[in-house]
């Protein structure tokens, strides 16, 4: 472990104490404001003393749930948004163990606004001073390179090409490559480590025997190094551990979109689609305006034939944008000549590489098209698919029937679950991975569900919406 990462841990918590002291601060300094706004008579007395011996108490009783709740993580490249939720999950858990508290001895205390404001400001104040110290320490590990981990990494695949690209690119992340070997040797390592010193091994070749990776997994323990690898798709699947004939045995699980989970995946399905076609009802109404004033000739809502869970043929809605005269349907009485064109552009402008195809620049879109594609306002009719349970919110994205046509056979686990409108590759890259990469990707999603994993993934497609697509 690095000394600066050790350092900024040390001193988050001291920090912490402070911020959550000047946050009970701040509410106490604005208690009269319930009572200036209402009118209404105060309901408590209570000296600055003793509010502040109290105060030192239960900021120390922050700072503790902060700890248990995982806060004081030591490496450096933890993402800010995650630990922005876990500070207001953790700030929230003190404040419930506060109510319990003085609901069982009302005297201790009885001012519910300061209690809130006091809650609030904590959260505010805490993770703007995390957030700060984050960027500095980012910048200490980019620009002055204080805090990198050196790395080695072992394999020959394209994995290794990928893994240097992204930590080239991305300096903040703290890692540097001081080496690639192509074996697993024991005498490489140990060359490489006396040259340059190794803080961590990534190991990229699934092809090392267990006898190689024992070795090695030895050497890094021995040595402090931290080992770490590239699991195959079968090492990431979710399994549980059964007794069977007086052996373990173990079981390899396909989802946890099952029974109970299945359920809850519907339910938030269901409130989440009511909730956005209400939010988006308005913007809708002004796409499908724009949409007919371009092109009177076509629906404003185009049924797109997918293949969805199990197989089953359903139809995706999505606003047109494209002219009515190059859409493929059976309601286009140019139908023929739609598809000619299509694959003449598929031959001549596809830029993807395996069943899917995508067409840069694509000349049949209107001008409304271009801009309601671009930032995927097309997408929104989908939100009626999931409430008629078609599709989900977050999910594979479905293709068409000539696109599945092409899978693989380890491909068609995609179509095991509901496809969704959004979904984990989505966010990745949307339409711009690879199809080998957006199954990885997708798979994980499978195996690795849950409701607080489609709720995040909501979130970020946000973030993801206002990103201009490539064309």
């Amino acid at each position: 472990m690095k000394r600066s990462e050790l350092f900024f841990s040390g001193i988050q918590v001291p920090v912490d104490y402070a911020m959550v002291v000047l946050a009970s601060l701040t509410a106490f300094a604005i208690r009269d404001i319930p009572q200036v706004v209402s009118a209404l008579p105060k309901l408590y007395q209570f000296s600055f003393n003793t509010y502040l011996d109290v105060t030192f108490i239960i900021a120390g009783l922050m700072v503790l749930v902060y700890a248990i709740e995982g806060l004081y993580d030591i490496r450096s490249t933890r993402k800010f948004w995650q630990e922005a939720f876990k500070v207001f999950s953790a700030t929230s858990l003190g404040l419930v163990i506060i109510i319990v508290a003085i609901f069982l001895k009302r005297e201790w205390f009885s001012s519910r606004f300061i209690i809130l404001s006091a809650w609030m400001f904590a959260v505010v104040y805490v993770v703007f001073v995390r957030y700060l110290m984050q960027k500095f320490q980012k910048w200490l590990v980019a620009k002055r390179g204080i805090g990198v981990h050196r790395i080695a990494l072992i394999g020959t695949n394209g994995r290794i090409r990928r893994l240097k690209s992204v930590f080239k690119k991305n300096p903040s992340l703290g890692y540097k490559v001081i080496g690639v070997l192509e074996t697993g040797s024991i005498k490489a390592v140990k060359e490489l480590r006396l040259r340059q010193g190794i803080d961590e091994i990534i190991v990229c070749d699934p092809t090392l025997t267990d006898g190689e990776q024992e070795k090695l997994v030895d050497y890094c323990a021995i040595n402090n190094i931290v080992y770490k690898y590239v699991p195959t798709t079968l090492q990431t699947a979710r399994f549980t551990m059964k007794m069977f004939d007086g052996g373990p045995m173990i079981e390899v699980e396909h989802t946890p979109l099952d029974g109970w989970g299945k359920i809850l995946k519907r339910i938030f399905d269901i409130i989440a689609s009511l909730t956005l076609i209400v939010l988006s009802s308005p913007i809708m109404l002004i796409v499908a305006l724009l949409i007919k004033i371009e092109d009177r000739k076509g629906p404003i809502v185009y049924k797109n034939e997918r293949i969805g869970e199990n197989g089953v043929v359903f139809y995706v809605y999505k606003f047109r944008y494209m002219q009515w005269k190059h859409c493929i349907t059976k309601e286009n009485p140019e139908l023929k000549a739609a598809i000619a064109y299509e694959q003449e552009l598929i031959k001549d402008l596809s830029i993807r590489k395996g069943p899917l195809y995508k067409i840069q620049n694509d000349p049949r879109k209107m001008r409304v098209g271009a801009f309601i594609e671009r930032y995927s306002l097309d997408e929104l009719p989908q939100f009626f698919n999931v409430l008629l349970g078609t599709m989900s919110l977050v999910g594979p994205r479905p293709h068409q029937k000539r696109e599945v046509e092409k899978y693989k056979e380890y491909h068609r686990r995609l179509l095991t679950v509901k496809p969704g409108v959004t979904g984990m590759a989505q966010v990745a890259g949307r339409s711009d991975l690879a199809f080998e990469d957006e199954y990885k990707i997708d798979l994980f999603y499978i195996e690795n569900w849950s409701l607080l994993l489609d709720i995040q993934l909501c979130f970020k497609t946000v973030g993801v919406l206002f990103r201009r697509r490539k064309n």
